[in-house]
């Protein structure tokens, strides 16, 4: 006989999951409190990294039903979810996400979804690079220098290759301007490079 588990997932300790789990049952799924797995931790970190997602991995068995109220439960891009999807797939687990209707992400009608889900999010990717690349073009044709500024002016570059020539060290010039070391040996090798 199938067994029915819950993964309810926050960000914060500000938050709680028992709406998540109040949602999975008011949707009609019936779950013991021992079949409730939830946990505080970021949806950037993958479910197989979790701790509580790996206990609940431990619990589950062929045939068995995952359920989560979004896909965002399972992780935050849609890379990661469709592998824990197919994963547990693998396994013999049928998951079903609340948000998407219910539907079992491993039933063909799951699957289609999931592919269409990671061609948007593989559209939008490609989108914002487009709008970033034509921002920096943008920026570049208006005469600005994209990314952060420089910390050290071109006068304390030149200033600093004329130091370390008269025997200053790395360590002294970048306590004195406040900068990384790292700064004083780009703005040293940035002579040799031209």
């Amino acid at each position: 006989m199938a067994r029915t588990f819950v993964y309810a997932r926050v960000s914060t300790t500000d938050q709680t999951p028992e709406n998540q789990v109040r949602e999975i049952e008011a949707a009609g799924f019936k779950v013991a409190p021992s079949r409730v797995i939830a946990e505080t931790v970021s949806g950037g970190v993958q479910a197989a990294r979790r701790p509580g997602f790996a206990r609940l991995l431990d619990k589950l068995e062929d045939g068995d039903v995952l359920v989560v109220t979004k896909l965002d439960r399972l992780g935050r891009n849609v890379i990661d979810v469709r592998q824990t999807v197919e994963h547990l797939a693998e396994r013999g687990v049928r998951v079903h996400c609340l948000a998407l209707g219910g539907v079992d992400l491993t039933s063909p009608a799951g699957k289609m979804t999931m592919g269409v889900l990671a061609a948007v999010a593989e559209f939008e990717r490609d989108l914002l690079r487009e709008r970033t690349a034509a921002g920096i073009e943008r920026a570049r044709a208006e005469g600005k220098q994209p990314g952060r500024p420089s910390r050290l002016t071109d006068e304390q570059r030149t200033a600093i290759r004329s130091r370390i020539a008269a025997g200053a060290t790395i360590y002294a010039l970048a306590k004195e301007y406040g900068v990384d070391r790292r700064l004083i040996h780009r703005a040293r090798d940035a002579a040799s490079e031209r």
